[in-house]
């Protein structure tokens, strides 16, 4: 349980439909008393925030990689079948005005310490497949958003600093474009994968929602009743991908899977309310999240001068 869990979000699930163990995906031990208990595993475990990676590399190639090897030798040895979540950031990004988007035979271009662990993982596990055979599908998403999603997210953050009465902040000019799922398509994606996909394959889950930075916060901004100049520049990151762009036809066309949340502002709108009920999930982390930023935004400053 890092940092980013929170058990608050197991509440109103039948205990009968759930158990949870509380272990580290590197625990060799664990792991393979785990898994040939099991028709499948589907590998969520990540660690996935790019800020954290530029100042903290170490813990994700512990648990994106490692973690990922160890789930590779256990479900081989058991012969389970598995399914690895990745996302579009492997890819890279493309220029605003590219007309293409990202498809299975993208090359790879991982532009931070978070984006290349998770391709080191894809690989492994596509060598898993050939060297060994095992039974396995990998899927690259997009930027999700929605219920129960950290707030050191850029969505959540948002929203949870209007609520709590500060100005947003953005990063760099805001003219970085993130192709947006709801969290709820992203997990039909995977459970059509896992019913229907073909072993070995790689399938790209997106649902046209590309939009850059400073209008989703100014859309957030008009959704809570603020202008949507509401907000606060502040130095952009290092790396900070320009566009990303998900081509899902393969996943819509092979498999027949379609997305449900089709506009991006009646998710948000969802996803507002949400946190404006739920205070009690995200409260005790938020101080923490924002201390942590401006430490980091402390250090990137005395860098720079």
């Amino acid at each position: 349980m890092t940092y980013a869990a929170n058990r608050q979000s197991l509440s109103g699930i039948d205990p009968k439909r759930v158990d949870l163990v509380v272990g580290d995906i590197c625990d060799y031990v664990l792991v393979n008393e785990l898994v040939p208990q099991h028709d499948a595993v589907v590998h969520f475990a990540a660690e996935t925030h790019n800020d954290n990676s530029l100042h903290d590399p170490r813990s994700f190639l512990n648990s994106n990689v490692v973690g990922t090897f160890e789930l590779l030798e256990a479900v081989r040895h058991h012969e389970v079948r598995l399914h690895h979540i990745s996302t579009d950031e492997v890819y890279g990004d493309l220029e605003l005005d590219d007309p293409q988007r990202f498809t299975e035979s993208t090359p790879y271009k991982p532009s931070s310490p978070y984006s290349a662990s998770k391709a080191s993982s894809d690989l492994l596990v596509k060598a898993w497949v050939r060297s060994f055979g095992i039974e396995a599908t990998l899927s690259n998403c997009s930027n999700n958003y929605g219920p129960f999603q950290h707030v050191e997210k850029f969505i959540p953050r948002q929203i949870t600093n209007i609520l709590e009465g500060q100005r947003p902040k953005l990063y760099g000019n805001g003219a970085n474009v993130r192709d947006w799922i709801h969290a709820s398509d992203h997990s039909s994606a995977v459970q059509r994968i896992l019913q229907a996909g073909e072993a070995g394959r790689t399938y790209l889950i997106g649902a046209d929602g590309e939009r850059n930075n400073r209008d989703v916060l100014g859309l957030i901004l008009n959704l809570m009743g603020r202008e949507a100049d509401d907000f606060e520049w502040v130095a952009d990151r290092a790396g900070h991908d320009l566009r990303y762009a998900i081509d899902s036809s393969v996943l819509r066309e092979e498999l027949g899977w379609a997305p449900q949340y089709t506009d991006l502002e009646n998710g948000l709108e969802q996803t507002i309310a949400w946190y404006r009920e739920h205070r009690s999930w995200w409260e005790p982390g938020k101080a923490q999240t924002e201390e942590r930023y401006r430490v980091q935004l402390a250090a990137e400053v005395r860098v720079a001068s």
